[in-house]
């Protein structure tokens, strides 16, 4: 088996939930974002995602020895699971359907077997 196989899964699970959080309004639920007007939250939302996105990769693919990020954004994807569990109940939560919740059950689910493979 390819090494880190299931954290590159999770990984892309998460790429694939925050597009899909772009459907489900998720700055909607995020404290700090759900008090700012829509026009303001949302292109917010989408700028703060580049970083987030690049710093990652940029240091998966130049890190001479990457296996602490690996670690730590398995453990982030768990996290990243539980909080979407705690937030379920949101009036705004239209993460509901069966397809966010295989995304976000996915990625968790990938950066456990990533800890313990």
């Amino acid at each position: 088996m390819p090494e880190h196989l299931f954290f590159y899964l999770a990984f892309a699970f998460i790429l694939m939930h925050e597009m899909d959080a772009i459907r489900c309004r998720e700055w909607r639920i995020f404290p700090g974002l759900s008090i700012l007007d829509e026009k303001i939250a949302f292109p917010l939302f989408m700028f703060v995602h580049i970083p987030l996105y690049a710093f990652p990769i940029y240091y998966l693919l130049n890190m001479p020895d990457p296996e602490g990020l690996i670690r730590g954004l398995n453990y982030f994807f768990i996290i990243h699971l539980f909080l979407h569990i705690l937030f379920l109940k949101h009036k705004n939560n239209e993460f509901t359907d069966w397809i966010s919740w295989s995304i976000i059950i996915g990625c968790g689910v990938c950066g456990a077997l990533d800890l313990i493979a």
